[in-house]
């Protein structure tokens, strides 16, 4: 029960983050997103409790982020 209570508050916190951009995301903005969401969900299935969740939650987002913008920067450097 309590699973299907983060998924379904990781699913609609990236509907409704997503819906707000104007245009279309970034490879960056993706990758945080899903990093975060990704690493909330491993971090509170291994550690347990809102402390595990949320340092989940930021090591998913920060490695994301790197991996979006490394993506990002082989785009421009292919045009």
């Amino acid at each position: 029960m309590k699973l299907r209570h983060i998924l379904l508050a990781s699913t609609c916190t990236a509907a409704l983050a997503l819906g707000g951009c104007a245009s279309n995301p970034s490879r960056t903005q993706v990758g945080t997103g899903v990093g975060a969401v990704v690493g909330g969900v491993a971090g509170n299935a291994i550690f347990g409790g809102p402390v595990g969740t949320i340092g989940g939650a930021a090591a998913g987002a920060l490695i994301g982020h790197e991996i979006g913008e490394d993506r990002d920067q082989r785009r421009y450097r292919r045009r």
